[in-house]
């Protein structure tokens, strides 16, 4: 986990839609995302501090409108906490390397998982392969 000041100094270089998301837990609209569409082969790292975070691999077309995964490409750097905001229950997914937001976890994806980790593209970076 990387300190207070070193993520305050790296989130100071967002744009104000990645400040939204990543910051302030905002989502961005459905179907509006960089990364959607993207198929293209690679790795998604968090845009605030670089930490691998999903595989191309694990990629799915969820039809929810944002980029969705079957699994983090390293489970150690995806964090999932409970968010009761809107009044409901949900599992948020945050970056355990800087505490950004990512998005939401849900019991609704494919096999093997069954999961579907629903991610804002503005909380990404993608490195083609």
């Amino acid at each position: 986990m990387l300190k207070k000041d070193e993520v305050s100094k790296l989130r100071a270089k967002l744009t104000p839609e990645q400040q939204d998301v990543c910051v302030n837990k905002g989502t961005e609209m459905p179907f509006t995302g960089e990364y959607v569409s993207n198929h293209d082969e690679g790795v998604y790292r968090c845009v605030v501090c670089g930490a691998e975070l999903f595989d191309s691999k694990t990629k799915f077309e969820s039809g929810t409108g944002w980029p969705s995964f079957w699994e983090p490409a390293k489970k150690e750097n995806v964090k999932d906490k409970d968010d009761y905001s809107y009044d409901m229950h949900r599992v948020e997914a945050e970056c355990a390397q800087c505490g950004s937001h990512l998005g939401h976890v849900f019991d609704d994806g494919p096999q093997p998982t069954g999961m579907r980790y629903c991610i804002n593209s503005v909380s990404l970076k993608f490195e083609k392969r």
